[in-house]
């Protein structure tokens, strides 16, 4: 496969995550964001459990020094889980925890046999939200400043 689907390996690219917890002084508000710090443009797609079940939601496109909403409201879940691809230089934020991805706009009810079903089995990495009821992740560029490097696959 060709395109934001490589591996970052693959483009000899380094892109650092870094995770940071939202809080502003004198805000009500409560929601998972997601802050695309690099210089390009990003797709992101959010796996979480809820009341239902497991689900899986997808893509956000966020251009490069945006943030994005990915759900509105009080968290209800200290795990999140995310994939995101670099639609400029390829490559990928990836995990180990496999759930499921479409192509297009998704959202996906269930974790298990995804290609039975149609869709892909994509890897995504953890966010522990440590049960804050706010939370913003940070994608950002290699060598910035003051982030925590876990480096995406």
């Amino acid at each position: 496969m060709s395109g934001p689907f490589n591996t970052l390996k693959a483009h000899g690219a380094a892109l650092l995550l870094a995770i940071a917890l939202a809080g502003l002084p004198g805000v009500a508000l409560a929601d998972l964001k997601l802050c695309n710090a690099t210089s390009g443009r990003i797709g992101v797609a959010i796996g979480y459990q809820d009341g239902k079940g497991w689900a899986t939601e997808g893509w956000w496109n966020i251009s490069s020094q945006t943030c994005e909403t990915l759900l509105k409201g009080t968290l209800s879940s200290r795990f999140y889980y995310v994939y995101s691809i670099d639609y400029d230089r390829g490559g990928e934020w990836a995990g180990t925890h496999f759930m499921c991805t479409a192509e297009k706009t998704f959202t996906i009810r269930g974790i298990q046999d995804c290609p039975k079903r149609g869709f892909k089995r994509t890897g995504y990495f953890e966010v522990d939200t440590n049960d804050a009821k706010n939370w913003t992740i940070r994608l950002t560029d290699p060598g910035e400043a003051g982030t925590a490097a876990a480096k995406p696959k």
